[in-house]
């Protein structure tokens, strides 16, 4: 018998015990959640959110009638969140420093509208470039949905950078996001002091309220740029 295990993260500590220990060996089925619940002296809510939580990381295989089973190739997956640029700068031990380039209301281009799910109505664009020891470090070209988030218009964007005040003010429910690297065009290796051509490290990423888009943006890194994430 364990002793009483009451939060869920104790029970998924344990769940990976057994598992690592080979108690649980990779394929085979685990008890039910019943009857771990019993064990560990817990309700059996608690043990569902450890398992479930499990499931979503690849570790456990969860199938309706059939039961849960260890994984027997475990895939691994990397959770990413939205970087706050200063913050990455700061972390780095450099000095940040922001500049709005533009700020228009417009419609947005076909290749914005399709990543926003055909939006065709005006919407604020906004360049601006991040700075790190006044050198040059992301071009930041973005379209924000005023609809989503209104609250933006009032903000002065020219003191306040939208990257930081969207991950503040703007929660999301779901986002798609796409790396790549990237010939600088005119206007990045302008503002990026490179030559037109360099290989940029981009990110281009698209963030939703249910049905509804916020923001999509395109961060152009100055070249060097190295992109470190945690699995």
């Amino acid at each position: 018998m364990t002793d009483d295990i009451k939060s869920w993260q104790a029970v998924q500590d344990e769940v990976l015990r057994r598992i690592h220990a080979r108690d649980w060996p990779p394929g085979s089925p685990i008890p039910n959640e019943a009857d771990l619940a019993m064990e560990f002296g817990c309700a059996r809510a608690t043990v569902n959110r450890a398992l479930r939580s499990l499931a979503e990381t690849g570790i456990l295989e969860r199938r309706r009638r059939a039961g849960t089973r260890v994984a027997l190739h475990p895939v691994r997956k990397a959770t990413l969140s939205i970087p706050v640029i200063r913050a990455e700068v700061e972390g780095r031990g450099l000095t940040y420093g922001y500049h709005l380039i533009d700020r228009a209301d417009a419609v947005p281009p076909a290749t914005v509208q399709a990543a926003l799910g055909a939006v065709s109505a005006p919407m604020l664009h906004l360049r601006a470039l991040h700075l790190a020891d006044g050198k040059p470090h992301v071009f930041e070209d973005r379209w924000v949905n005023p609809a989503a988030v209104p609250a933006i218009l009032l903000v002065d964007l020219t003191r306040y950078n939208a990257n930081e005040w969207l991950v503040a003010h703007a929660p999301f429910t779901r986002g798609d996001i796409a790396f790549g690297a990237d010939p600088a065009s005119g206007t990045e290796s302008l503002h990026l002091a490179c030559t037109p051509g360099s290989a940029l490290f981009t990110v281009e990423r698209t963030t939703w309220n249910g049905a509804q888009p916020i923001t999509w943006v395109r961060l152009a890194y100055a070249p060097g740029h190295r992109m470190q994430t945690e699995l």
